[in-house]
C-alpha cells in the first residue's frame, strides 16, 4: 500500500504551479512580509494594521549564513531515527528581503555552501512511518 505524502506543518508550504513555495502573509497596510504567516496585527512599528493577505514567498534566494546541526534537538522536534547530522541554512529570501531557516537538501554540506550564493527551496522527505511520508522544505545551491 502507497504512503500518504503529509506536510510536517499544514499549510507552511506548498507547490504552486509545480513548484515548491513557503507560504506567508503579507500586510495589506505597508507590504510587510511574514513566515510563518501573521494574522493578527502587523509588527511594523510603523503599521497599526491587521489585515493581511497569504502570499506564495520567493523559491530563491541567498545564503545569509549557515551551520551544520550535529546533536539531535529535543522534542517537539521530530527527527529521523536514527538521527543524522544535517546542514541549517539561513536564507535571504530574493523580494521579501526577509532571513528564512531550513535545512540543506540531502547531501548539502556546509563545505558546499558560501555567503551570498544562491539556493532554491526544494521539498524532501523528512521521515516515514508506516502509513505516511512526512514532507518539509530544505534548500539546495542553485547550480552556477
Amino acid at each position: 500500500m502507497a504512503k500518504t505524502a503529509v506536510p510536517v506543518l499544514e499549510g507552511w508550504f506548498a507547490l504552486v504551479d509545480g513548484q515548491a513555495h513557503l507560504t506567508g502573509s503579507k500586510c495589506q497596510n505597508c507590504g510587510t512580509y511574514y513566515f510563518p504567516k501573521q494574522s493578527l496585527y502587523c509588527r511594523n512599528p510603523d503599521c497599526c494594521s491587521d489585515s493581511f493577505e497569504e502570499v506564495p514567498l520567493s523559491r530563491t534566494g541567498t545564503v545569509w549564513s549557515y551551520t551544520n546541526a550535529m546533536y539531535q534537538p529535543p522534542e517537539p522536534f521530530v527527527a529521523a531515527d536514527p538521527y543524522l547530522p544535517h546542514t541549517i541554512i539561513a536564507v535571504q529570501l530574493e523580494r521579501e528581503q526577509m532571513i528564512v531557516l531550513g535545512q540543506g537538501a540531502t547531501g548539502v554540506e556546509c563545505s558546499d555552501l558560501e555567503v551570498g550564493m544562491g539556493v532554491e527551496l526544494v521539498l524532501e522527505t523528512l521521515f516515514e512511518n508506516d502509513e505516511q511520508e512526512v514532507i518539509t522544505w530544505k534548500w539546495s545551491p542553485i547550480a552556477r
